[in-house]
């Protein structure tokens, strides 16, 4: 009988919880991220079920295992773990793990108020402001973001046919915005959206079946973006994100946001320098921007910046015990 031990430090971005693991992971060997992810996926997976499940977890869940970078240009390794799976990226989870990670002194910058990170998707550049102690917005420099398809017709249980596009910024989200048979979210309730989302990412995954056109590891429909129009002073949109089996994101979405605007240049309704604040289904906003322009494969993609505020909460040692009979975690159905 083996107890694992996790040194933890838990904070949140705007709402959305983010579980940092600063000891304990399982050891990798010294290759990239993303084979560090394939290799996690493979052998480690019960790790992420019993820290992200309950009785340690919970339906929201969300955490990343700090890791020694393989390349020279990256100050830290970071593996994305949550209740859906390990993801090629996530933007919340960075800014809360750097956020942590400088205030806690798990990482020495090599230059104050910059860093990178090595994610499964790639290089993520990052910028920081600090008020003494405390980092005070963390912003990310997220990987090339674009419109994989537009304007698909899906037919919804419970909604009937719906119009939506899919876009990648990180992850892949099916983008839906008020229509003819949805309203919008303010006559949406949270289990609605819980009771939907499936049907809408299962229809999606069915019709199309994205696989990222310069890494084939990265493919899958695996989150639903819900939006409408804000109703905080100052932001231009909002959204309501379905991860999991069960969650919602109460943070903005990193890159949810970095999809949404990828989205919205491609329709024409941003452009190249614009800025765009966007609201989380609690009130909390990202201040995005869309940097640039890069081609991925031969799509027109755009260079998305996010960024917002992380608080820590509290240090937390975990105990994964083999004599506990839920020692990988469960959900309920």
């Amino acid at each position: 009988m083996t107890r694992h031990t996790y040194f933890c430090v838990d904070a949140h971005t705007c709402g959305n919880p983010v579980r940092v693991v600063a000891g304990g992971g399982p050891l990798l060997p010294a290759v990239s991220m993303a084979e560090k992810r394939d290799i996690f996926v493979r052998h480690f997976d019960w790790v992420r079920r019993a820290l992200m499940f309950e009785p340690r977890g919970h339906d929201v869940m969300s955490g990343t295992i700090l890791y020694p970078s393989s390349r020279e240009d990256c100050d830290v390794g970071v593996l994305f773990i949550e209740v859906s799976g390990c993801l090629p990226m996530c933007g919340h989870g960075t800014i809360g793990t750097v956020t942590a990670a400088i205030e806690e002194g798990l990482v020495i910058p090599r230059q104050e108020g910059r860093i990178a990170i090595e994610a499964p998707a790639g290089r993520v550049e990052i910028e920081y402001t600090k008020n003494g102690q405390y980092v005070d917005e963390v912003r990310l420099f997220n990987v090339p973001s674009y419109l994989h398809a537009r304007d698909i017709i899906l037919n919804i249980e419970g909604l009937g046919e719906i119009s939506v596009d899919l876009a990648y910024g990180g992850n892949y989200y099916v983008i839906i915005e008020p229509q003819a048979n949805w309203a919008g979210l303010d006559g949406m309730s949270a289990e609605e959206i819980k009771r939907l989302s499936p049907a809408v990412r299962r229809a999606a995954q069915d019709a199309l079946a994205p696989v990222h056109p310069e890494d084939p590891r990265i493919l899958g429909v695996s989150h639903v973006m819900w939006c409408d129009k804000p109703k905080a002073a100052g932001a231009n949109a909002r959204n309501a994100v379905f991860y999991g089996d069960k969650a919602i994101d109460r943070s903005p979405c990193g890159t949810g946001s970095s999809a949404r605007m990828a989205q919205l240049v491609a329709r024409g309704r941003l452009a190249v320098g614009d800025t765009f604040v966007h609201e989380s289904i609690i009130g909390t906003m990202f201040n995005c921007k869309v940097e640039g322009t890069r081609r991925v494969g031969n799509v027109d993609a755009i260079l998305p910046s996010v960024a917002g505020w992380a608080r820590v909460i509290g240090h937390n040692t975990i105990y994964a015990d083999d004599r506990d009979p839920l020692v990988h975690g469960f959900q309920l159905s």
